[in-house]
């Protein structure tokens, strides 16, 4: 992975992180939890189920996460059974510049986990009736060369187009227009539906057709269809109202801070073309838990839809995990965890819940890596350690 600012870690790498052992602690945690609904219920049509948090003792995070930890990393977390928070709160040093330390209302950016929204945004207008996954690319974007007339939504959904990964820096002052021509005027890799190639370049094609087919900008249509539903109040590029001191600086391995994301190059609606709708979304702990709490209704998407989001489509070769609409599943024929990371070589994270909604873990390091650690290779401790807490705090009391 390259440390380009925005430049998303592909899935793959983390697939081989993520293994059996996790997987366990998951089902463990899920099956002691009992926590919220588990597809749709008695709920508000317009509005998804209030989380509610757990009134039990919470040690620092770096009490409960041990030497998952290094020395020097800081960031925010969240880890959840069903609708309560188990846990959502910071670790680390406070920002040099602003003094206010990291917590559950820190916002961070979230990196290739943006991709999810993407998705859901993208399988939403097919729920809605306005688009079909299936369609072409050139049923939705103008001027669609014959090379590419044959690439479906559904193939960009699951980096199976051919589409290269990027078409630069994500810093570049790509407009919406120039990067159209760009990436459909670029040479595909591989003949559309044959070969899995991760590639951002497809989601912020993904992002001009949610803009085409909705008629709305892509954070909006966001904000009015995703988040405002799910309670989602502190998570987009541009559109929520930050507080200067929520927003989190970003330091690298050598703890030198680069500013916040919004301090970095970016257009007045958001980051510019190479960036948009594959990454670069900004979002807290607990707006990231509302929205796994809203995947537990059908105030965002119903049933069937979110079949559509979660179902293992095309394996990550070389790796034995599958990519599905925006997220990673391990095992195609028994799916026992959902998952995606993100990172841009200052800031990195990671998402992850069972398929029924049981246990739920995000968390986002600002600053990533330092002397001798990099939690963009070994970051899956971290994950991992929030799963062991929650299978223990999910446990029967002796003799219940």
């Amino acid at each position: 992975m390259t440390t380009t600012r925005g430049n998303q870690a592909g899935p793959a790498a983390h697939g081989r992180r993520l293994g059996r052992g996790l997987v366990a602690l998951a089902l463990l945690a899920g099956a002691a939890g009992c926590g919220g609904p588990g597809g749709s219920g008695d709920v508000d049509p317009t509005r998804s189920a209030e989380p509610t948090e757990s009134t039990g003792p919470t040690e620092p995070a770096e009490s409960i996460l041990g030497d998952a930890l290094p020395a020097g990393s800081s960031g925010a977390l969240v880890a959840g059974r069903g609708t309560t928070m188990d846990l959502c709160q910071g670790w680390g040093n406070p920002d040099v510049a602003s003094g206010v330390a990291p917590g559950c209302d820190t916002v961070l950016d979230i990196g290739s986990m943006t991709k999810q929204f993407t998705a859901a945004a993208i399988v939403r207008l097919d729920m809605d009736g306005l688009l079909d996954i299936s369609d072409p690319l050139a049923d939705h974007l103008p001027d669609v060369p014959a090379d590419k007339r044959s690439v479906t939504i559904e193939q960009l959904l699951t980096h199976s187009s051919g589409f290269l990964d990027s078409l630069g820096s994500d810093d570049e002052p790509l407009t919406r227009d120039a990067f159209l021509r760009e990436a459909l005027g670029s040479e595909l890799l591989s003949r559309p539906g044959t070969t899995y190639l991760y590639s951002n370049v497809g989601y912020s094609l993904l992002t001009a057709v949610v803009e085409e087919v909705s008629g709305q900008d892509y954070e909006a249509y966001l904000a009015e269809h995703l988040f405002v539903p799910a309670g989602m109040t502190s998570t987009g590029y541009v559109l929520p109202d930050w507080s200067k001191e929520q927003v989190a600086a970003q330091y690298d391995a050598e703890g030198r801070s680069h500013g916040t994301p919004l301090e970095q190059p970016w257009s007045d609606d958001g980051p510019y073309w190479n960036l948009r709708g594959n990454g670069g979304l900004l979002s807290t702990p607990r707006d990231m838990f509302r929205w796994h709490v809203a995947l537990l209704d059908d105030v965002v998407l119903d049933d069937d839809a979110k079949r559509e989001l979660f179902e293992p489509r095309v394996r990550e070769e070389p790796d034995e995990t599958y990519y599905a609409y925006g997220w990673v599943v391990d095992d195609p024929e028994d799916p026992s965890i959902l998952w995606h990371n993100g990172g841009n070589g200052w800031s990195y994270g990671e998402i992850a819940r069972d398929p029924a909604g049981d246990t739920f873990v995000f968390w986002v390091a600002n600053r990533s890596a330092g002397d001798g650690w990099d939690l963009g290779e070994d970051g899956g401790g971290i994950t991992s350690a929030l799963f062991e807490r929650l299978a223990k705090t999910g446990e029967a009391p002796a003799g219940g």
